[in-house]
């Protein structure tokens, strides 16, 4: 699924980045302008300004925001988590909503067992769903990353695609409120704190965006941390794209530090943004240069065909593997990538 795309050529969009560099761009909206005329040349700004402009966008200084300052004065408070990993085992958790996305995609939020809690999961982590119906022999055990933020309280939440031979996702959606799951956490990924790097590309497909979202929420929450975001999302439809009008807040709230590239394998008619499949030369035209060392990381998580192209895939998950594919071939390191 990832192996040809029609864009325009690497060096037209360097010429559009050099002709609007001196301009900030005025809103988000993701990459369609990316591929259109004049348009091209404003997004290619802010590409420019996450290769070495000024941190905030904004004369230097991030605008004050209420979630930031809820951030900063809960951080202080103590931490009633629900998922305290160790020894702890799984919780039965109820489910009190269910919203369809999509054609194939569901929202579930499952409350907490007490309504002061937090989930107790750090960024990154995911969780361990377990069920098991009667003409089973053994359960089926799922690993899935929650969509809402760590310190909400009272609830956790996840966004779901069903997948025809999935029985965990098909079991998920079956769910009715009222009814319970088994659920046990964290399970720790990427340790993720403010300003560990200057600039983060994530590079994803289908439901790997949720992984993504936790950093980059966690991220573009807290007022002190003013890491640069490039979102590449590769998706075969529209409405696959998930979490999409979450990602248009951070674009129109953030403009000079969050900036999505989607592409579809199979874009209606008048799809303006990446066409086909992710390909080395996209990566080559948005992605921070290898160069940059520590100060980057990438994040890759996706469906098998997307790690291969991108950058082969994990031996494990305590073993990320060798790095290969474009990224490999772009000249990046092993320690530059995080596969999720």
């Amino acid at each position: 699924m990832f192996a040809r795309q029609v864009f325009r050529p690497a060096n037209t969009l360097r010429q559009h980045v050099r002709r609007y560099a001196s301009e900030a761009p005025k809103s988000g909206g993701g990459n369609g302008v990316l591929y259109t005329g004049v348009a091209a040349a404003a997004l290619a700004g802010g590409y420019l300004y996450m290769r070495g402009g000024s941190p905030t966008g904004q004369g230097g200084k991030a605008p004050p925001s209420k979630e930031g300052e809820k951030v900063t004065a809960d951080a202080a408070k103590p931490v009633k988590a629900a998922f305290t990993g160790g020894e702890q085992g799984f919780l039965s958790l109820l489910l009190e909503e269910s919203e369809i996305l999509n054609h194939n995609t569901k929202r579930l939020r499952f409350k907490l067992p007490e309504a002061d809690q937090e989930s107790g999961l750090q960024v990154a982590s995911a969780v361990i769903t377990k069920y098991k119906a009667p003409d089973m022999e053994k359960p089926v055990i799922r690993p899935y990353t929650p969509t809402s933020d760590v310190d909400e309280k009272g609830f956790v939440e996840f966004v779901i695609k069903k997948y025809p031979d999935g029985p965990m996702s098909s079991h998920l959606h079956d769910l009715q409120p009222g009814q319970r799951l088994d659920i046990k956490g964290p399970i720790p990924k990427y340790p993720w704190t403010p300003n560990k790097h200057e600039h983060v590309a994530m590079i994803t497909g289908g439901t790997g965006i949720t992984p993504m979202w936790q950093v980059a929420n966690a991220i573009f929450k807290n007022p002190e941390d003013k890491t640069k975001v490039t979102l590449i999302f590769g998706n075969i439809s529209e409405e696959d794209i998930l979490m999409k009008k979450e990602l248009e807040h951070l674009e129109n709230t953030y403009p000079q530090r969050f900036r999505a590239f989607y592409v579809l394998d199979k874009p209606p008619q008048n799809w303006q943004g990446g066409k086909g499949f992710v390909t080395k030369e996209l990566l080559k035209t948005v992605l921070p240069e290898p160069k940059e060392g520590e100060k980057i990381k990438i994040f890759v998580c996706g469906p098998p065909g997307l790690y291969k192209a991108i950058s082969g895939g994990k031996k494990s998950p305590s073993d990320q593997g060798e790095l290969d594919g474009y990224l490999k071939e772009l000249g990046y390191s092993k320690d530059q990538v995080y596969k999720f």
